[in-house]
């Protein structure tokens, strides 16, 4: 990876960082726009849930299916798999990037401290900014991305991206529609799980075109893996 590509990629985790502290500071400091925009996407979800268990559910089993814990569970499978075939650096790229997001995600809760939402139509564990449904969606998302994308068929890569991205999308979407979450918490949770995702790239070297030299070339005799 170049020199020039590395500073890209620091600089666009730097402003994922600057919109998760402006977040920060806009609920803390009630700007109204922001409150606007967290008052009447809850709203809107709360209309559409009100007297509709139906769609509670929907969104409910959605959220629980494509949950960050749902995909660690899978994950682990992956990293199995990798560690098998000798695949130390992109298995210890998920294990941090994957598995330890949660950890990431409840110490940004701890500091934060924003209550859930008093409207909220479903049970959820621990504060609200930010969306531990929209970090760990976001950064497994883009780990997988980079980890597995080139162990499949060049034609099946923009289906995987295209569901990848929907599933980020959509499970966000849900924690808003259940009143769970502001849409600050989910913005914000998708602003630090793409920058917690650069950061582990860069730092563990497990961007794409490490990854995929190593999946495609033989490996040369003495050479670490």
């Amino acid at each position: 990876m170049s020199t020039e590509s590395s500073v890209r990629r620091w600089l666009l985790a730097g402003v994922c960082v600057a919109v998760y502290a402006a977040l920060w500071v806009g609920w803390v400091q009630d700007w109204p726009w922001l409150e606007s925009a967290d008052t009447s996407t809850l709203a809107a979800g709360w209309r559409m849930g009100a007297g509709n268990p139906g769609w509670v559910t929907f969104w409910h089993v959605w959220c629980t299916v494509f949950s960050p814990v749902a995909i660690r569970i899978v994950v682990v499978g992956l990293i199995v798999y990798l560690l098998v075939k000798r695949r130390v650096r992109p298995a210890v790229f998920l294990i941090v990037c994957v598995e330890l997001s949660g950890a990431l995600t409840e110490l940004l809760k701890t500091l934060a401290d924003r209550p859930r939402p008093a409207t909220a139509m479903v049970d959820a564990l621990s504060t609200s900014f930010p969306s531990g449904h929209a970090l760990g969606t976001m950064a497994s998302a883009t780990a997988l991305g980079v980890v597995a994308l080139p162990m499949v068929r060049p034609r099946l890569r923009p289906w995987l991206v295209a569901a990848a991205v929907f599933v980020v999308v959509t499970v966000g979407v849900g924690r808003v529609a259940l009143n769970v979450h502001h849409l600050s918490d989910i913005v914000a949770g998708w602003a630090m799980g793409y920058a917690y995702f650069v950061v582990c790239m860069l730092i563990l070297r497990g961007d794409r075109a490490v990854v995929t030299q190593a999946d495609e070339t033989p490996a040369v005799p003495g050479t670490a893996r």
